[in-house]
């Protein structure tokens, strides 16, 4: 089984932030992924997120290629995205290296641009902090998407990550969330 988790705070006022990329490239995922080698598009386009209130999530279950994968979407806000993460683990066999995958906003990458790390560092992502904290290992993949402008470095961080994309950055967000899906499905096939 496979784990992946997107990052986000909930709430409407967050919905189209920098900060939710990770629940952006989720949704996209959940509407246009393709079974390898397949004409036929997964049955998850309609498909509704359920909730599970002890968890403080919402998720989807679903199967590629005979793989079960859970989606996750932390209904905790960023800094205890950990709570959730150490819960479905806990309930989940799982293997953290091979099987949990976070995806998650990145300030230091350039907008649309995606990057595949494993068994690295928080790098200051209050989310990754606190899901290393509460699993007690760095160890797992992570599928950093850039929010990255050159406004950034201008204006304090909490700031710049809780604010919407530009019209003229839309192009290169939609880009930046299907790498993301594409790297997803490497990862998972």
């Amino acid at each position: 089984m496979k784990l992946i988790v997107g990052l986000g705070n909930p709430g409407k006022q967050y919905e189209k932030t920098r900060h939710n990329v990770g629940w952006m490239v989720l949704d996209e995922f959940m509407n246009n992924v393709f079974i390898e080698g397949s004409e036929t598009k997964l049955k998850m386009n309609n498909a509704q997120w359920n909730e599970n209130k002890k968890a403080r999530t919402l998720y989807l279950k679903t199967e590629i290629n005979k793989q079960q994968i859970r989606l996750l979407k932390p209904l905790t806000f960023m800094n205890e995205s950990g709570y959730t993460v150490a819960y479905a683990v806990k309930n989940h066999n799982l293997n953290l290296a091979n099987d949990l995958i976070v995806v998650h906003d990145d300030k230091d990458i350039e907008l649309g641009k995606v990057k595949v790390q494993t068994d690295r560092s928080d790098a200051g992502h209050n989310g990754i902090k606190s899901i290393i904290q509460r699993l007690g290992t760095k160890n797992f993949t992570r599928v950093r998407v850039g929010v990255g402008n050159e406004k950034m470095n201008r204006q304090d961080t909490a700031v710049f990550i809780l604010k919407k994309f530009g019209l003229l950055e839309k192009k290169k967000l939609k880009e930046g969330i299907q790498a993301a899906v594409e790297e997803i499905m490497k990862l998972i096939t």
